[in-house]
């Protein structure tokens, strides 16, 4: 009997609430309830590992095999809510993710609260968020050479305060007559009037900043609103918007939004699906080890040479990865001094390394061993 509540005491609290919770809902009790308690300890001792056991190149292997199956490729999806953005898959998809990187196709899936869950209030919404340009409120532009000055035709006079704002602080004359806006800088050359243009085309007037695209589809019977680009700060503030179901494939913003632990279950979400889209499986605790480690700081690190693996307190592992010479050099003039703890470092000057039996040290006392035989000898 204690042998057993040992054994239940080892299972995560988390599993045994689940296991509850399904046993509640399934009705099982008593013996019953005894002979699967049974099942689930059998089944945590078989997903344990042991000590020693090298689950990071257990981890590497199991993903990067799989990995080496996905397709290469990016294409729009032709299914009815992601037919608006061009969409990232397979390996590329994941090297975004495992490199944390900040240039991609980001987008966000906006769900709505009950109140707003209904095809017109859905578009109102979408035309409120999406991010509008100069460009998208005129009608046209063009540069008057004889008043060196810039023109504008709104197509509403109530945007003319819009513009007027984005001036508001500087020295740049701003006039109007009716639905057209006339733009003088202080320097009328050209090529100023020129670049005041290309880039006033291109300034914000309205809108959520950074959401581009807005596309409203219906989901299981509800509303909910795909975008390209994402703002998470801003989305998650409306109150239309259900802040605890809406997501995004921004692993930067989630994290100075939400967090280290949120971008963590966002590296393990996006990675799991990817795998997932390409009909690959893969056991799950592989991808919470790689993004554990990714947001094990505190911060959000890139698996690479200015990431994990530039930052190993081993100078050989360092120097094994990339830029040899600079981490050699560097760790000479630093006198730095490697410790050999690590797999890569004993493989490289030939020691054992320490994994598995690898880790057990054993000591020899010289002399309970002869007098053991002596004793054997008499």
């Amino acid at each position: 009997m204690q042998t057993q509540i040992d054994e239940i005491q080892r299972i995560p609290i988390k599993v045994l609430e689940e296991f509850d919770k399904y046993c509640e809902q399934k009705g099982i009790t008593g013996k019953q309830k005894e002979e699967k308690l049974k099942d689930l300890i059998i089944l945590v001792k078989r997903s344990s590992y042991e000590p020693g056991e090298a689950i990071g190149i257990v981890a590497a292997q199991s993903i990067s095999e799989p990995a080496t199956q996905m397709t290469m490729r990016s294409y729009t999806l032709a299914s009815t809510k992601d037919r608006l953005s061009k969409v990232t898959q397979g390996l590329p998809r994941l090297i975004e993710i495992f490199d944390v990187r900040k240039t991609y196709e980001k987008n966000m899936k906006i769900y709505l609260k009950p109140e707003y869950n209904d095809k017109e209030k859905a578009r109102n919404f979408a035309g409120k968020i999406k991010s509008k340009k100069v460009a998208d409120v005129i009608a046209g532009d063009s540069i008057d050479l004889i008043n060196m000055r810039i023109e504008l035709e709104l197509d509403s006079e109530k945007d003319i305060e819009k513009i007027e704002k984005i001036f508001a602080k500087t020295k740049i004359e701003v006039s109007h007559r009716g639905k057209n806006v006339y733009i003088k800088p202080k320097k009328t050359d050209i090529k100023t009037l020129k670049k005041i243009r290309n880039k006033l085309l291109k300034t914000h007037v309205e809108g959520v900043k950074g959401i581009e695209e807005v596309l409203v589809a219906k989901e299981d019977e509800e509303w909910m609103i795909q975008t390209i680009g994402t703002n998470v700060k801003k989305i998650l503030k409306m109150d239309e918007v259900d802040m605890f179901r809406t997501t995004t494939n921004d692993i930067q913003q989630v994290y100075e939004v939400l967090g280290v632990e949120a971008a963590r279950n966002i590296i393990l979400n996006e990675s799991k699906a990817t795998m997932n889209e390409q009909g690959l499986e893969i056991d799950i605790r592989h991808l919470i080890l790689l993004a554990d480690i990714m947001t094990v700081d505190g911060d959000v690190k890139a698996i690479g040479r200015y990431g994990i693996s530039g930052a190993k307190a081993s100078v050989l592992a360092r120097a094994n990865f990339e830029e040899t010479k600079k981490h050699l050099v560097n760790a000479a003039v630093a006198g730095e001094k490697d410790e050999l703890k690590g797999v890569i470092e004993n493989v490289l000057i030939g020691q054992i390394v320490p994994v598995g039996t690898g880790m057990v040290e054993l000591g020899i006392d010289v002399e309970k061993m002869r007098a053991s035989k002596g004793k054997k000898l008499e």
